[in-house]
This record gives structure tokens, sequence and C-alpha cells, in this order.
């Protein structure tokens, strides 16, 4: 007799509270087995595959993608323990679920915060019933509730629909029977999800494009308000969402104050191709950058702190953890460089170079984008001179630098030109006064100007 078992969206660390599907990797049906990854989701931190902790087949999924839903609400079911047979599918998947179902008892090794723990590798992996029909085998629970035939007639439509219209990446169900029912043909639509697939928000789109409206809206006094309400509407969602959060609470909670000046950068990047032109690995700037970071907060350490209203108390912190922003086609994202101030250039620029690969890459884990103590944010590669930006909560400043170009500079006595940068920094008043920032900047300013002054200070 099969247990269906119902599998919760689990808690995925770092106080993450709700996380949104992205793209199923199983569809009702398919046979799992312990630890097998079923859904991509996408959370406030990092997208993440969720393996299932149970063996056997799925028998309903809970969301679409693009939904978002809380932690612990239900993500799908499965049944274990047995499996009902319809054709040469369940001959070919018996021994998938008879192992799925075997392991059941035991731990999942895919170890998420809330469930699992111990069992071995070797069971991670994918297995779906074999078949040498070209359409997707149909694999079922056993009994279950009268509304089951017409589930399996709605499968057996879409498996029609996929061996008559070739390859459409689509996964849902209900996005195929939404275009069958308003007559959209998904060969002619291009996917915004992942490789392409195309999701029901694109079908929806689809949909409202091929309106026409029936007559012209006449021009009332009230049109602005009427053009706002008929505005394309962007969730702030995922790691939109969280930007916006962090944002408007650094701009409630921060009393914040920027102060920048302008330096002449030609000898530090003269020094980088110096150092480039010896042989070994590259070093970028941005990592001499870092590297000058922790040096001047290593003189100034009020601005590496927290602030604790709750206490009224100024939180120093020992370490440097060295927060960097990423431009990512997710959004800004600010890796972080952990223990930055014990790295050298070197090592600076190793870590900063695998952090921007996974950013880009959309691999950051929740670990990776958590904890920071100060942040660098070259704005500089959007072509811009200069910033105020707003501080990373809840830490105390961040360093921002501009893009270098050559400018008039009064060098020695003589204008010449040179490579000058814009440095500015913007700091929580409450750690310190413009003393302290002001001093902190001009150190900063001075290794960038005479690299000279930070081989001195180590």
């Amino acid at each position: 007799m099969a247990q269906v078992l119902e599998f919760k969206l689990p808690d995925l660390g770092e106080g993450l509270t709700e996380a949104e599907i992205v793209r199923w990797l199983v569809a009702v049906g398919d046979v799992v087995a312990i630890d097998q990854p079923v859904v991509e989701v996408e959370t406030a931190k990092a997208m993440v595959e969720v393996p299932c902790p149970y063996g056997g087949v799925v028998t309903a999924r809970f969301g679409e993608e693009g939904t978002e839903l809380p932690v612990g609400a239900p993500l799908l079911t499965v049944a274990v323990g047995a499996v009902d047979s319809l054709g040469s599918a369940a001959a070919a998947g018996s021994s998938a679920v008879s192992e799925a179902s075997a392991g059941a008892s035991e731990s999942s090794g895919n170890v998420l915060v809330g469930y699992g723990t111990g069992a071995p590798a070797a069971r991670r992996r994918r297995i779906r019933p074999a078949t040498s029909a070209p359409a997707v085998p149909v694999v079922t629970p056993a009994p279950a509730p009268a509304a089951e035939p017409e589930r399996r007639v709605v499968r057996a439509v879409a498996v029609e629909e996929v061996a008559q219209s070739g390859p459409v990446p689509v996964i849902s169900p209900l996005v195929r029977r939404l275009a069958r029912e308003n007559g959209l043909d998904l060969r002619q639509l291009t996917g915004s999800g992942p490789e392409g697939l195309i999701l029901r928000a694109d079908v929806e789109h689809a949909l409202r494009a091929a309106e026409t409206p029936a007559a012209p809206e006449p021009v009332l006094a009230a049109a602005p308000a009427s053009a706002a309400a008929r505005g394309e509407r962007t969730p702030l969602r995922g790691v939109r969402g969280a930007v916006a959060d962090k944002l408007s609470r650094s701009r409630r909670e921060i009393p914040d104050a920027t102060c920048w000046v302008d330096a002449d950068a030609t000898e530090l990047m003269a020094a980088r191709a110096s150092m480039n032109a010896a042989g070994g690995p590259k070093i970028s700037l941005l990592a001499l950058l870092a590297r000058i970071c922790t040096a001047a907060l290593a003189r100034h350490p009020e601005l590496n702190s927290t602030v604790d209203m709750d206490a009224r108390e100024i939180v120093r912190l020992p370490e440097v953890h060295l927060g960097f922003a990423a431009q990512t086609e997710r959004g800004l994202v600010v890796p972080v460089v952990r223990d930055a101030h014990l790295r050298s250039a070197e090592s600076l620029s190793a870590e900063v170079g695998r952090l921007t690969e996974a950013a880009r890459q959309g691999t950051l884990t929740p670990a990776d984008l958590t904890g920071g103590t100060f942040t660098l944010n070259n704005y500089g590669v959007f072509g811009v001179d200069g910033s105020t930006p707003i501080i990373n909560h809840p830490e105390a400043a961040m360093l921002g630098v501009g893009r270098i170009v050559p400018k008039p500079w009064v060098h020695e006595g003589e204008l010449a030109v040179r490579k000058v940068v814009q440095l500015s920094l913007t700091f929580d008043h409450r750690v310190c006064d413009g003393g302290t920032a002001g001093g902190f900047l001009r150190y900063v300013a001075d290794c960038v100007e005479h690299p000279s002054v930070l081989l001195r200070s180590l």
C-alpha cells in the first residue's frame, strides 16, 4: 500500500522566509529517488536546487513557475512504497521506485535546514521511467481520489501535444492548457525562463498583446492617474525585493553623510602594470583597492563596525569581511570576501574573481552574500565619475570608486595629463565624525597616488 508523503519548502538558511519557483525539475507521475533535485527556486540570496528527501512517485505539485511560496508551504507529494503500473512504464520504473522506497526510511543525504542528514551520496541521481516511444511515459500512484481519471486524461492530452507540436520548451501542463484554451501556438513564443523555458507569464503577456482595444479612450482630467494604473508592474521579489528592503531600511535607520576627493591614480595603474608584467597570477584593480581599504580600516577601525540601537552601543568588529558590489542579470548583488584583512593582493584578486564568476553564473550561496562588514563599490565600470551610494545595512560605511580617466592635473608644479579618479566615502554619522571619515578617505587617496605609502604601513 503506497504511503503519500508531503514535502514542504525547507528553511534554506540565513533567515530566508520565502522563495520563488523558477523551474520544476519533475512532473506529476515521475519517479524520483531520495535527494533528487525536484525544483529550482530563487531566494533573495541565490538560485537553489531543492532535493526531495523521499523516493517514490510524484503525485502532486504545488505552485507554478513564478509562484512565491513561504517556508513550510507544501512543494509536492510523493507516493512511497508502491507504484500503479501503466503499460511498459511501470515495468521500467518499478525497480527505480523499489530502490527509492527502500531508502525512504533512511535519512536524506542533502542537508537543508529543517530536514535530512546522512544518506550515501550515491543516491543523488535522477531517475525517470524508460520508454521506447517518443511520448512521455505516464506513471501514476496507486489508489487515488475520484478526480484521478480526469488528471490522467489531462496529462495524456499534454503528452499528445508534445508528440504533435515538437520540442516546445514548456514544463507546466497548466501553461499548455492556458495556451490551448486561448488558441495560442506555443511554438511562436520565446520563453523568459531558464534556457528559454516558457512560463505562464509569457503566455499571459502574449494574450494581452493580442487584445485589441475597442476604441481609443478619451483624454480626461484624471489621465495621469489612469496612466499609472495601466503602467507595467514588476513585482518586488527575489533579489530585487531584497535589495529594495535593505536600501529602504538603510535610508530609514542610518544618518549617512558623504565626503569625496579626486586622486591621481597614475602611479597605482603603473604599479599594477609592473606587478602583472612580472609573471604569475594577474592582479585586478579591484583587488588593489580592496588591499588599500583593509589597510585604511586598520588605521580607522570605527568604520568597520555596526550600531546596536537596542543596546545603544557601537559594535566594533575584529575581522574585515569585505563586500563588493557586482551587477548581474539577476540584479545587484554584494559578494563578501571573508577575512580580507588577512589576504594579500594576489589572494584578494583570486577570491574576487571567483565570487564575480559565481555571481554571473547565479551560483552564489547565501553564505557568499552575507556577513559583510564594509563594502567597496566600483561604480566607475558604468562610466560615471561620482556617486553617493546607500550604505549596505547594517554596515557603517561604503567606499565608492569612479572611473579612472585622463584629466589635466598639476603634477610636480606643472600642468600634465594624469589618470584621475574620484573617491567617495559614505558613512554612518553615528559611528564617527567627519574627522575620522576624512582621515580614512585621505589615507585611501594617498595610497592611490603613492602606492609606496601602503608598503610603509605593512
